[in-house]
């Protein structure tokens, strides 16, 4: 029977399995459906019934190559390691001591629980944990990044440590919760630019999930004017529906020059760098005006040229972020639950988690042109279901 000492469930209305469905990685691009105990939490953890998981680039990035995963000490690869990280779903049981939540409170999930003793962690940097990725099946160390260093998603039910947690409100829908942490992401983004957007230009290059949403963030954030570019039409579409005042097809028009005929003359405050591009990082730095701010917040595949003269000359300022750190999704669910943007318009196809391989294709190939793509553990046919 499920449990341990001191974990508290309740199984008349949410029964808890002792095996659950969970997909595993094999070799490179290779999953396979099987079984796997279910999880039990520990001290400040929950155990959560996966009702909902998103499929973020880097997952596809995971499956295919394995970094920015770290399964003790190396790649993932034939280590039983389930990735996916995006998701949501319903507290179903208390770790021992645990009272900030509830069993049948629904949460959705940051990805990072930092060990709490290293010195990044201590300076609230979770997110860049120095234990990261050395303690896969030690989870006592403290650290978890779940779909990266720990067991993540793509499964019925997963162990968080409670600081991962976000409370959402009923009239939040599953698929919309799982895209709190990608908001969250964008959010974090702008806090390390300044957080203070309001009345500040900022440029946002890349219409993926992360960038559309950063429009959104910057612009609910009262950043005047925002502009997003790329080179997908139907893509840029979706970003003026999300706040972007101006939208720029880079195939049509020089970016840098665009930018600065957009913004009177003048280089932008602040670049949230989205799309991994080889030239994105060096147009950036060209983007912004003396003093101003680049966030990188994409993983180009190669080695990016920067002039290092031109960003030295102008006092120019470069922030790499990982994930969504310093608390950014609690900040970004607000934005959400307000109603302060739509993040459902980046949501277009839904799977059932036994069709994760079919819905990966979607991800990865555009199929449908698919933005974000959810897949869910119940309640879905073992088919496509775009969203409406």
């Amino acid at each position: 029977m499920y449990g341990a000492p001191g974990v508290k469930t309740n199984n008349k209305d949410f029964p808890i399995p002792d095996t659950m469905k969970a997909w595993v990685l094999g070799n490179p691009g290779e999953l396979k459906l099987t079984q796997k105990p279910v999880p039990v939490p520990k001290r400040a953890e929950v155990l959560v019934r996966i009702d909902a998981v998103a499929i973020c680039a880097t997952d596809l990035e995971i499956i295919d190559h394995g970094s920015p995963a770290l399964i003790q000490g190396s790649k993932p690869f034939n280590k039983n390691f389930t990735p996916g990280h995006e998701y949501m779903g319903t507290v179903v049981a208390l770790g021992p001591g645990v009272d900030e939540y509830k069993i049948g409170q629904r949460v959705t999930v940051e990805i990072h629980a930092g060990c709490g003793q290293c010195k990044r962690c201590r300076e609230g940097m979770y997110t860049s944990c120095h234990n990261y990725g050395l303690n896969y099946g030690d989870v006592d160390k403290g650290h978890r990044a779940n779909g990266f260093t720990t067991d993540g998603g793509f499964c019925e039910y997963q162990v968080n440590n409670i600081n991962t947690l976000v409370a959402i409100p009923d009239t939040m829908s599953d698929e919309e919760a799982t895209l709190v942490v990608t908001a969250g992401t964008a959010m974090y983004g702008l806090t390390e630019l300044g957080g203070l957007v309001a009345g500040e230009s900022v440029v946002v290059t890349g219409p993926g999930p992360i960038g559309l949403l950063g429009v959104a963030v910057a612009k609910a954030l009262g950043a005047q004017p925002v502009i997003l570019t790329g080179t997908r039409d139907n893509r840029l579409a979706i970003g003026r529906e999300l706040g972007a005042d101006h939208v720029i097809n880079v195939r049509n028009e020089n970016a840098v020059e665009a930018v600065k005929r957009l913004n009177g003359g003048k280089g932008v405050d602040y670049v949230v760098e989205c799309s991994g591009a080889p030239n994105a990082v060096n147009e950036a730095v060209y983007m912004v005006n003396r003093g101003g701010k680049v966030c990188l917040a994409a993983f180009p595949h190669a080695e990016t040229p920067i002039d290092v003269a031109h960003i030295v000359r102008n006092n120019i300022y470069l922030y790499g972020i990982r994930g969504e750190g310093k608390s950014a999704t609690h900040r970004a669910e607000a934005f959400m639950s307000q109603k302060r943007f739509d993040a459902t318009k980046i949501h277009t196809h839904t799977f059932a988690l036994d069709d994760l391989p079919t819905a990966i294709r979607y991800a990865k190939d555009r199929v449908d042109d698919a933005i974000k793509v959810v897949v869910k553990a119940r309640g879905v046919a073992a088919h496509r279901i775009a969203a409406e």
